[in-house]
């Protein structure tokens, strides 16, 4: 029986696989010095269409698919393939869905116009990443969070998720990252977000406009420590983050190589 801290890596984006920011970069970086610091270390990204399954050498795992992902009603079953990442022995699983991810574009079409389904892609995704660790029985010690697309799961482990076993311990870290886009979610996002009748109305309050500030709000608030990762982040949310009483923050820092203080911060809330 492995006695290794575990950390779950939850991003919509993940160098070598998809790289739609510089973050791309540093969550790969992350995941590897966690790695090599002798956590054990998984990563779950969405399977966005672009992503060349053959030259990463996807494949899919059959005992793990079959789970199906209701969204307001309506049943999407979850595909789940996985990759060893490129000189680390640690795995990368993707979720997909022929629905959601079957695109050859991210998250606008050929002609930048934003995809009217985003909020249940990204619901799907939340909601899937869960059921995939439930399925894995795998508890993560940490939780760490990064991109608009993951920003709904500090508070499904807050709220809908709170009484599964599996998380009973995660401890969760969101990456406050810049705004990616300007549009809104839609007017369901709210009815498709609310995954449970343990999530009130209330605790979709800070989410409910579906703009990238709102995410980010809803993220930051439901998580344990956040990270703010960049140095153009919104004032107004940066400055609600800081007046939250026990709020753990890690500051910004340009030249972070060595990622000393991420493992700092694993480590704090670890109990080390």
């Amino acid at each position: 029986m492995s006695t290794k801290k575990r950390i779950l890596f939850i991003a919509q984006e993940m160098s070598p696989y998809l790289e739609l920011s510089d973050y791309a970069n540093m969550v790969n970086k992350m995941a590897i010095k966690s790695n090599e610091a002798g956590l054990e270390v998984r990563v779950i990204m969405p399977r966005f269409g672009i992503i060349n399954e053959r030259r990463h050498r996807l494949h899919e795992v059959v005992r793990l698919s079959g789970i199906n992902i209701v969204i307001d009603g309506d049943d999407y079953p979850l595909i789940i393939k996985v990759a060893s990442l490129p000189n680390a022995r640690l795995q990368v699983y993707f979720l997909d869905n022929e629905d959601y991810f079957k695109r050859k574009t991210v998250f606008a079409d050929e002609n930048e116009e934003f995809f009217d389904d985003n909020a249940a892609r990204a619901v799907f995704f939340c909601k899937g990443a869960l059921e995939t660790v439930k399925k894995f029985g795998w508890p993560p010690d940490i939780i760490h969070c990064s991109g608009w697309m993951t920003s709904l799961i500090p508070m499904y482990l807050k709220t809908a998720y709170k009484k599964e076993p599996v998380f009973a311990n995660s401890k969760i870290i969101y990456s406050l990252t810049p705004n990616t886009f300007k549009e809104k979610l839609g007017t369901t996002f709210v009815k498709k977000a609310t995954i449970s009748n343990q999530i009130k109305e209330k605790d979709m309050e800070l989410f409910k406009d579906g703009t990238n500030t709102a995410l980010n709000r809803g993220a930051a608030k439901y998580a344990d420590a956040v990270v703010l990762a960049g140095d153009k982040l919104e004032k107004k949310v940066v400055d609600e983050v800081k007046a939250e009483k026990g709020k753990i923050i890690l500051p910004f820092k340009k030249d972070n190589d060595d990622l000393g203080d991420y493992l700092a911060l694993y480590n704090q809330l670890l109990g080390k």
